[in-house]
């Protein structure tokens, strides 16, 4: 009741220059002999009732508090309850007007508030359409796909609040499952085995073709059986290099999510990393150029996995970088709290345009594929430095300027 009291009071207020304004009209009506007194003061208090407790438009159109079996306390734990949950909830009345939003909807969607109808703030006439039916024929299940901002995916769930409760008749729970990981997921894995596909279907081809050309027209040509011996060894060769990175990529992949603990002398691999690639650089007409502070402390990891990232990375400076002549490979102590390392390989090649950089290490990116393939490069020797750095939960940066040439950074953990 002193509730109720308070509205009245607080409405009269805020309507009281209205008021005040229309008892002067009338007085003046009655003073110009305009209308009869008497029907002034009538019609006066009945605009003055009517502003004390004809409701307005908020009011009029404010959402009903959810109260299944007219319980407030229960009413409060459907709320704890959608509020409890991971995914996103909304609840809306019998109007398809908003009256709860849990805090993953919030942050998901924030544009779905209170007392607004549901179709103003998610414009999606799937979820409509589901709406609908739901009120008609029971629980629905929907998709919805949104572009803008980011492209996502949503399993949406409408469902009645309580069939069988006429005071909550037409109340309506939609809750709201992410699907853009698995999606992206599925994408990824659809490229990648058409990526896969496409690499391993080249060198086969030219393989059957070489031995359709010597078991046939070059049966008897020793100079011709020679040539095309050597060719198949480099096609072989390249399938056995693109089966060995794509087992190593899913090796790295199984034990993403475990981080290695033995103690790796990051000086000491760097050292024979340069040593075993000295004779791909030489053939390259490439100088290795070390610059390694001694007396680094271990970091932790899986040495296999360590000499892979140096290697490919130096191996790719060798390779893409050749044009510079010099390859320089630095180990410092990391700055930063936390790490113990940190490896920088530069090479003083042609470079990488500023739009390649943020996709060098996407499996089977290339910024050339034509020049890649000559170099026998399979596209995955930055993914699989990605994935390792990232189990070693250590961070890796790429810079590259066109004629200057490119510098990867990796920080190693203690």
């Amino acid at each position: 009741m002193a509730s109720a009291g308070l509205s009245l009071r607080s409405r009269f207020y805020g309507r009281l220059p209205l008021l005040l304004a229309i008892g002067v009209v009338f007085l003046m009506l009655s003073a110009l002999s305009e209308l009869d007194p008497w029907i002034s003061l009538l019609g006066y208090s009945a605009v003055l009732l009517l502003g004390v407790f004809a409701p307005d438009a908020r009011e009029a159109e404010a959402p009903p508090i959810v109260r299944p079996t007219g319980d407030t306390g229960f009413a409060e734990a459907v709320r704890r309850l959608a509020d409890a949950l991971p995914d996103p909830c909304v609840i809306v009345d019998r109007r398809s007007l908003v009256v709860h939003v849990n805090p993953a909807a919030g942050i998901h969607f924030p544009a779905v508030v209170n007392g607004v109808p549901i179709a103003y703030s998610m414009r999606f006439p799937v979820l409509i359409d589901a709406i609908e039916e739901t009120r008609i024929h029971g629980t629905r299940t929907v998709e919805l796909h949104q572009q803008v901002p980011n492209e996502t995916w949503y399993k949406v769930t409408v469902a009645p609040l309580a069939e069988d409760d006429p005071e909550n008749t037409g109340v309506l729970v939609i809750t709201l499952q992410s699907l853009t990981e698995q999606r992206r997921l599925e994408a990824l894995r659809s490229d990648f085995v058409a990526n896969a596909s496409h690499e391993l279907r080249t060198p086969l081809t030219s393989l059957i073709g070489f031995i359709d050309t010597l078991v046939g027209p070059a049966a008897n040509d020793k100079q011709a059986r020679e040539k095309f011996l050597g060719l198949m060894r480099g096609q072989a060769t390249r399938m056995a290099k693109l089966i060995e990175d794509l087992l190593s990529l899913s090796r790295i992949e199984m034990r993403q999510h475990m981080r290695p603990t033995q103690p790796v002398d990051i000086e000491v691999l760097v050292r024979e990393v340069a040593e075993g690639l000295s004779p791909l650089a030489a053939d390259a007409n490439v100088e290795i150029a070390l610059d390694l502070v001694a007396g680094l402390e271990p970091i932790r990891g899986d040495r296999d996995e360590l000499y892979e990232v140096v290697e490919n990375l130096v191996d790719n400076a060798i390779k893409y970088g050749a044009d510079g002549r010099r390859v320089r490979i630095a180990l410092v102590a990391a700055e930063r709290p936390g790490f113990a390392a940190k490896l920088t390989v530069t090479d003083h090649g042609p470079g990488v345009a500023a739009e390649h950089v943020p996709r060098l290490t996407e499996r089977f990116y290339r910024v050339d594929a034509d020049s890649s393939r000559k170099k026998r490069g399979t596209g995955l020797g930055l993914a699989i430095v990605k994935h390792i750095v990232s189990r070693h939960q250590g961070e890796m940066a790429i810079r590259s300027t066109p004629g200057t040439g490119t510098e990867v950074d990796v920080l190693f953990r203690r």
